[in-house]
C-alpha cells in the first residue's frame, strides 16, 4: 500500500513538472522576435536627460523587420501622448535621429494599452519593413521629448524588433 502511494505521488510530480515545462516552452517560443528588452525608468520620474539605451546584434541583412516601442505607464500619466527622440547608431558609426509621437489614449481619455488596474502596456509599431543594411551591433537610444524635465507615470520603456 505504501509503495502504491509513493508511486502515485511520484507520477503526479512527474506529470506536474512535465506540464509546467510544456507551458514554459510554448510561452517562450516567439519565432518572429529578433530582440526585445524593456528597461524600468526611475519611479520619481523619467528625466529628459536620461535616455534608455539598447544594444542589438543584427545578423540578418536580408529579412525585413518591424520595429516597436514598448511603453508601460500608469493611468496617472497626465497626457494622452508622448514624444520620443530616438537615435540609432549603426555598426560602421553613422547615426540617425527621429522624433516620434505615440498616442496613448483616445479623445475621451480611454487608454489604448492593455492591462488591468493602474498599469497599461502599449506596443506601438514605429517602423515597418526595415532592412538593416549591415551586420553588427546597433545601438538604440530613446529619450522622452515632452516639455517636462521629469515625466511621471512612465514605468518602463522597451523596444521590440521582429521579422516580418
Amino acid at each position: 500500500m505504501k509503495k502504491l502511494l509513493l508511486y502515485r505521488c511520484l507520477q503526479q510530480k512527474i506529470l506536474f513538472i512535465s506540464l509546467l515545462s510544456f507551458f514554459f516552452i510554448i510561452s517562450s517560443c516567439d519565432p518572429k522576435r529578433v530582440f526585445e528588452q524593456n528597461i524600468p525608468v526611475l519611479t520619481k520620474g523619467w528625466k529628459s536627460t536620461e535616455p534608455v539605451e539598447f544594444d542589438v546584434l543584427i545578423n540578418d541583412t536580408i529579412a525585413l523587420h518591424n520595429y516597436y516601442i514598448n511603453i508601460r505607464h500608469t493611468t496617472d500619466y497626465k497626457y494622452s501622448n508622448i514624444y520620443f527622440f530616438v537615435d540609432t547608431w549603426f555598426p560602421e558609426g553613422s547615426k540617425t535621429c527621429d522624433t516620434i509621437q505615440v498616442v496613448l489614449a483616445d479623445a475621451t481619455g480611454k487608454w489604448y494599452g492593455k492591462g488591468f488596474g493602474k498599469i497599461k502596456d502599449a506596443k506601438v509599431l514605429i517602423k515597418s519593413g526595415v532592412a538593416f543594411p549591415v551586420k553588427g551591433s546597433y545601438r538604440f537610444s530613446i529619450e522622452q521629448g515632452m516639455r517636462e524635465f521629469e515625466l511621471k507615470g512612465i514605468e518602463d520603456i522597451g523596444i521590440r524588433i521582429e521579422k516580418m
